[in-house]
């Protein structure tokens, strides 16, 4: 019900104050803050992301706009673009990693019951990199190319869900292959990758661990075939088989045998040759799991076209990773705003909404109830039209 409370301070609600106030406490944030919390940093940046921000001017002169509403909405008082600039170079950006955590704790129960997650009866992530261009000259710590400068969001995104459950941002110099390193496998869950991951020594220690992987190969793979097994070509799947690398590298670093599955896909007029260490599942699913892989590049999309990552607001190592994971957190919120009040709007369309009535006082759940209806009767408008035409 609601009490006066702005969309913002509903939608701020949904969020854990005491689980931020735990994350905050482990790195010592509010340590000789007087007046501009950790909190009062997070609602800033998350209401920058949610309105489209471009700079911290923008930040200030629009949050000094709603001044009388600020206090409705969580703030604590107004935001000047100073204070929060140094709080975003010394506040440690891990606080904001640890938060975001916890939404994904939460957000990912909220998308256990997808189809894919009923239908394979194990979890699937999809494991890839994005980057994101940066000037060399204002980012030097973002090495890339020699006149260039960027950071890699490496991402484990689980793949029912859409939600991510690793993130790490390093410089573009740092190649994707190396956080195979850096994940902790977990036992009967499939890791789907691109063949930029390709390295048997890697993917032996996911066959050690108990993880299946799938993953296209390179051209150049040497390898014997032991055993080609039945599969129905009308499927698209041409080939079955059970192989061993021969390659005088390869067979040392993946001693064992492996699974090759060569797949034709008629409407996208692609050949793919894919391996798993996986042998039970059928062949056509493996192909099927490869082509859910395109949920990762799906959400890099999204991320860069309606969050602001592209626009930083400071320059440094500190402050780029903390926007990054404030706007991660933002998307979280979004999603599980979703599932809590069963929406059926894609999560583009709810925060196109919450960004036009952030400081309206109206009950959130009737706000987006009453834009899906409306939404409806237009499309129920165009529909007639075109029959009339």
């Amino acid at each position: 019900m609601n009490q006066g409370r702005t969309v913002f301070a509903q939608l701020i609600k949904l969020v854990s104050h005491k689980e931020f106030n735990r994350c905050v406490a482990r790195y010592g944030g509010n340590k000789s803050v007087r007046s501009f919390s950790c909190w009062n940093q997070f609602l800033s940046m998350a209401f920058a992301q949610l309105t489209h921000r471009e700079s911290l001017r923008d930040i200030e002169v629009c949050l000094a706009a709603q001044g009388r509403k600020l206090y409705h909405a969580g703030f604590s008082g107004p935001i000047k673009r100073a204070t929060l600039a140094d709080a975003n170079e010394t506040r440690d950006w891990r606080i904001y990693r640890d938060f975001a955590h916890s939404l994904i704790r939460i957000a990912r129960p909220l998308y256990a019951h997808s189809e894919l997650a009923r239908e394979l009866d194990a979890t699937a992530y999809a494991l890839d990199a994005t980057t994101i261009d940066l000037c060399l000259s204002l980012f030097p710590w973002a090495t890339f190319r020699r006149n260039k400068g960027a950071i890699k969001l490496h991402t484990l995104l689980e793949i029912h869900s859409a939600i991510p459950v690793f993130i790490a941002i390093t410089p573009g110099s740092v190649h994707e292959i190396n956080l195979l390193d850096t994940l902790v496998p977990e036992p009967g869950s499939f890791i789907i990758m691109d063949r930029g991951y390709v390295d048997f020594q890697r993917l032996y220690r996911l066959q050690t661990a108990l993880t299946f992987f799938v993953i296209r190969t390179k051209g150049n793979l040497r390898f014997r075939r032991r055993y080609s097994h039945s599969h129905d070509r009308t499927t698209g799947v041409y080939s079955d088989q059970t192989i061993v690398l021969t390659g005088p590298k390869t067979k040392t670093l993946y001693p064992v045998a492996l699974r090759r599955v060569h797949y034709y896909s008629a409407e996208t007029d692609q050949r793919l040759v894919l391996l798993t260490n996986n042998f039970s599942i059928p062949a056509l699913t493996v192909a099927s799991l490869y082509r859910d892989r395109w949920q990762i590049e799906l959400f890099f999309k999204w991320i860069k076209q309606h969050l602001r990552i592209k626009n930083f607001f400071g320059t440094s190592d500190n402050s780029v990773k903390t926007q990054i994971w404030i706007a991660i957190s933002v998307y979280l919120l979004v999603a599980i705003v979703k599932k809590r009040f069963g929406l059926q709007q894609d999560l583009y369309t709810l925060l196109q909404i919450l960004s036009l009535t952030l400081f309206e006082k109206t009950p959130i759940l009737g706000l987006l109830q009453q834009s899906q209806h409306n939404l409806d009767l237009v499309h129920d408008v165009n529909q007639l039209k075109l029959l009339n035409i």
